[in-house]
């Protein structure tokens, strides 16, 4: 509790500045209010749900994508990407139009941006090392843009809602918060601007931390055959009858689900969790915290840390397999979404775009490195950025195992 208070993000020091009333800014009860209206509207089970057709239409592109290449070289961290941006997309905006792709596109550019390192970001106070690095001047651009983006979307929806009443399975999240402006029993007035806010997080911390969890897993997979046999062989078995992979039987791969945790363990998306500022004075381990502190989590650091984990560097599924240690917050040894009243409220909504495409990826095709490369000489180096994703591409040659669907 004394450490909960968010504070200014260091880890995505520009992006915070894009919008006028981002989510962090609020005032304390309209933050809670606003954290209380995504957890209960916009990313509950029942509102996850809502959005299975759009992603399993989805990861059915993909899936048609990677066959079209015929067992040649396929680049799956970039098709991998694009699946997650897709969902996102649609979830958030419900059918593509021309503004929404643009969006997108301007989604990732925020994101390469942001990640990138400035001297300003050790020196915030010395305004003048922004204007020389030049960030200031980018964030600004991309401000005004994503404004006007976001605005004509709004106001497209707006004019939808008024012509038609729109079923219950055709609501996109934007929807849902324009729904809730009309709404009278909020405790706070639910602005353009918040809507703006909340839809442009959901984007930067969806899209990327859903997609590089499933990069690293393919690629911890396909550094250990054992563990790729074994994960294969739980959904070829689970997806036997069927002949196609779905949401229902996901609950069933719990070897899958083993592999990801590691995975999470080892390849947290956000190696330093969001800034928190404490309270009041506290003492952790014998230090002295001051008040108005701000204190960064190594949650990349805390997933090898060898006092906890047994061959803390080696990938191990099975390591989980009789543990009740978790990623929902209660183990302080694993928290790869965080803890406590601040844990990610999205860890439902990400964590089926993670699954789905991986255990589609298992069920129909078989995986090797290009011709000539060995194991050992994957490049499992990590990029610096907000997210750790790879830093080369994860560059595979698919082979079809299972025939795709007929749509």
């Amino acid at each position: 509790m004394i450490l909960s208070s968010p504070k200014d993000p260091l880890v995505f020091p520009h992006i915070s500045s894009l919008m006028s009333l981002q989510t962090l800014h609020l005032h304390h009860m309209e933050r809670r209010q606003m954290r209380k209206i995504c957890m209960l509207e916009l990313l509950s089970a029942k509102r996850v749900q809502s959005f299975r057709s759009i992603r399993e239409e989805e990861v059915s592109n993909l899936m048609s994508s990677i066959s079209f290449n015929g067992g040649s070289l396929v680049n799956l961290s970039k098709k991998l990407f694009a699946f997650t941006y897709s969902v996102i997309s649609r979830a958030a905006f419900g059918r593509i139009r021309e503004e929404q792709e643009a969006f997108v596109a301007l989604v990732k550019e925020i994101m390469e941006v942001g990640a990138g390192f400035s001297i300003s970001d050790l020196f915030p106070s010395i305004k003048v090392l922004q204007m020389v690095s030049g960030m200031g001047t980018k964030m600004e651009r991309l401000h005004q843009e994503a404004d006007r983006m976001l605005e004509n979307i709004i106001s497209d929806h707006r004019s939808r809602k008024a012509a038609v009443r729109i079923a219950d399975e055709g609501v996109d999240l934007v929807d849902v918060f324009l729904n809730l402006q009309d709404q009278e029993n909020l405790e706070f007035s639910l602005s353009i601007d918040n809507i703006k806010s909340v839809i442009l997080d959901i984007f930067i911390a969806g899209s990327e931390t859903s997609s590089t969890t499933a990069e690293w897993a393919m690629s911890e997979m396909l550094r250990n055959p054992t563990v790729m046999e074994k994960a294969q062989a739980e959904v070829r078995q689970v997806f036997s009858g069927k002949g196609h992979v779905d949401e229902e039987g996901l609950g069933e791969l719990n070897y899958l689900k083993l592999v990801i945790k590691e995975t999470l363990r080892l390849h947290p998306p956000l190696p330093l969790l969001l800034p928190r500022e404490s309270r009041e004075q506290c003492e952790i381990n014998g230090n002295q915290i001051p008040i108005k502190t701000k204190v960064i989590v190594n949650a990349w650091a805390i997933g090898r840390d060898p006092n906890y984990w047994i061959e803390a560097e080696r990938f191990n599924p099975e390591r989980f397999s009789d543990s009740t240690i978790d990623y929902k917050g209660a183990n302080f040894e694993y928290i790869p979404f965080g803890a406590g009243r601040r844990i990610c409220p999205g860890i439902s909504f990400g964590m089926v775009n993670v699954e789905l495409p991986l255990a589609n990826l298992l069920y129909y095709f078989d995986w090797k490195l290009p011709s000539g490369m060995k194991l050992e000489e994957l490049d499992m180096t990590e990029s610096f950025g907000s997210v750790v994703s790879r830093k080369n591409d994860l560059c595979l040659i698919p082979t079809l195992c299972h025939p795709l669907p007929v749509a």
